[in-house]
């Protein structure tokens, strides 16, 4: 068995980490979750995503638009409604 089928048995059924963490342009079945963050760039957008993924809240990042080359745009922090307070006092705490 070579490293790399090694390393991708390691590494297989896990997260896509912060750095590949989707941007949802215009997607309506996430119309109803709550927006619990605005962001410009999606670095900082994924690195706050992260921090709720690791308390165990599940979010989403949206956009209603395609994020520029550079990874900018209006881009919005989701969770569940009923995950929403949960959500708002951990990410208020870290500010």
């Amino acid at each position: 068995m070579s490293l790399f089928d090694r390393l991708r048995g390691v590494f297989r059924g896990r997260s896509p980490g912060p750095g590949r963490t989707p941007v949802h342009i215009h997607d309506p079945r996430l119309d109803g979750w709550e927006v619990v963050r605005d962001f410009a760039d999606v670095k900082t957008a994924r690195a706050w995503h992260q921090a709720l993924n690791e308390a165990g809240i599940d979010a989403a990042l949206t956009a209603d638009w395609p994020l520029d080359r550079f990874g900018r745009g209006d881009i919005a922090l989701r969770v569940q409604p009923e995950d929403w307070s949960e959500a708002e006092f951990l990410l208020s705490n870290l500010d």
